[in-house]
């Protein structure tokens, strides 16, 4: 970046930080040397002298500068960076991996090799691009954590500790004084101010932020209307259902908030709390710049009805890849209604969601339909139980379209729909989805992306989805939506 670049980028940052824009919170951190801290950009603190602020992606690179976090405006109780979904380069990617928990359970060397490339060199790209290595970056977030569970819960500070992903209860005490300069318990009082309190002693229960506006309506309901008998629970105001997560299973209950939604869980182990805040992040596109989206897409006069009638819509994410992946391939080509019950049956028959190795055995016990069909479902199963077809937050969206389409069964279509649903990628676009075409020939436009739609083409299909005309039940996988 050249040095007009810089300081436009500067002033765009300031600019934020003086208005106390609350639009930009965890999108950047800005940092002030003369009080040692870091903030949020819509701190109501007194806005300090641009001389002495500068500003970070990630809080973990206002730590390796020295900085300590405000207890004023508490900068990690926001969403997280849109950024690390909007980008797919290695850092963002890295990101993604460092907040599902990874490196506390893999170290630097696993999430390296998920990665596809040596630790010196992952370290080396994230240092330069983000200001802190892996492990600063991963020992932030379980700063992070921490205070969340300190907010929420009335667990035993040595529980956190573990469940944060801390070694040991001294390296936990030592990074919540450095981080916040504040002891655990002075912490916990801090950060309660508007949490909501556990309500019971089984129960995890932590506020997920999201930026406004948040289309949560939306996404109940579509979890609701796909949800499978005996597996998952929900209406309008509420989600409930396992989750397979590393250390075993949990058991989630999802309800709206008005800054975004209130996860309950039960886990079976508390070091997969990580996993499941960023999984469920996930699920329900928390991290979405809504406003930047809506603006964008607004200026197309075709979609500016439609974004003015659903502001701040969301992907509905996935639990997992593989499970997105295994109930698209089995709702294809019929109804929505058709799907739950065959899923329904799947599940009943395994008593969970099967795994792909699991299907790969035993699928053709339970799957009904066209034989050649069936035969892809088990086929792709071996192919992913064998490690053939990643499906993590670290797989790179071309090419998980390119493995995809190497696949018998499936097209472009299901490679677009993975890649928005599994990945979170904001700019995939099924183009062949039956329902964008009546929703675009009930608008009279072209059903193709416009360029000009990029790079939020996701959440313009998710609009077009949302208009659909009133017609005859719409098979599962021409659109899922």
């Amino acid at each position: 970046m050249d040095g007009c670049a810089e300081k436009a980028e500067f002033a765009e940052k300031y600019g934020a930080l003086a208005s106390k824009d609350s639009r930009f919170d965890g999108q950047f951190i800005a940092g002030v040397h003369s009080t040692g801290i870091y903030c949020r950009p819509s701190c109501p603190a007194m806005t300090p002298k641009p001389g002495n602020v500068s500003f970070y992606r990630t809080a973990a690179a206002a730590h390796e500068a020295g900085l300590r976090a405000c207890k004023r405006c508490q900068p990690d109780a926001v969403p997280g960076s849109p950024e690390w979904n909007l980008r797919d380069d290695l850092a963002s990617r890295a990101m993604r991996l460092v907040h599902d928990g990874v490196v506390e359970r893999e170290g630097v060397s696993g999430l390296a090799s998920r990665l596809g490339y040596t630790p010196r060199h992952v370290t080396r790209v994230l240092t330069a691009e983000l200001g802190a290595g892996p492990l600063a970056l991963a020992r932030a977030h379980r700063a992070q954590t921490a205070r969340s569970l300190l907010a929420a819960t009335d667990l035993p500070v040595t529980d956190i500790a573990y469940a944060a992903g801390f070694g040991s209860l001294r390296q936990f005490n030592d990074t919540i004084a450095e981080v916040y300069r504040a002891t655990p318990s002075e912490l916990r009082a801090l950060a309660r101010r508007g949490a909501p309190q556990p309500r019971d002693a089984g129960t995890i229960t932590l506020r997920l932020p999201a930026r406004a506006p948040f289309d949560g309506p939306g996404l109940f309901r579509f979890f609701a209307d796909h949800g499978i008998r005996g597996f998952e629970e929900g209406d309008d105001t509420r989600y409930a259902r396992p989750l397979r997560l590393p250390g075993g299973r949990a058991q989630i209950d999802v309800t709206p908030d008005p800054t975004g939604v209130v996860l309950q869980a039960r886990l079976a182990a508390l070091a997969d709390l990580p996993a499941l805040t960023a999984r469920v992040r996930r699920m329900f596109d928390l991290d979405a710049d809504s406003v930047a989206i809506d603006a964008h897409l607004a200026r197309d006069p075709d979609l500016a009805p439609l974004v003015a009638a659903v502001p701040g819509i969301r992907i509905p994410g996935s639990a997992s890849g593989e499970e997105a992946l295994f109930r698209t391939l089995v709702g294809q080509q019929i109804s929505v209604a058709a799907a739950r019950t065959v899923l329904g049956r799947l599940v009943d028959h395994f008593g969970d969601f099967p795994t792909a190795a699991q299907l790969a055995e035993h699928g053709g016990e339970v799957l009904r339909g066209p034989r050649t069909r069936v035969d892809a479902i088990i086929g792709i199963a071996e192919v992913i139980a064998a490690g053939d077809l990643p499906l993590d937050p670290a797989t790179p969206v071309v090419e998980l379209r390119a493995r995809l389409l190497a696949l018998p069964g499936v097209g472009p279509w299901t490679a677009e729909y993975l890649a928005m649903r599994a990945l979170g990628h904001p700019d995939a676009f099924p183009a062949t989805d039956l329902v964008l075409a009546q929703s675009a020939a009930a608008l009279a436009i072209d059903p193709s992306p416009r360029p000009s739609w990029a790079p939020w083409r996701s959440y313009a299909a998710l609009h077009l989805w949302r208009n659909r005309p009133l017609r005859n039940p719409i098979p599962a996988a021409q659109s899922a939506l």
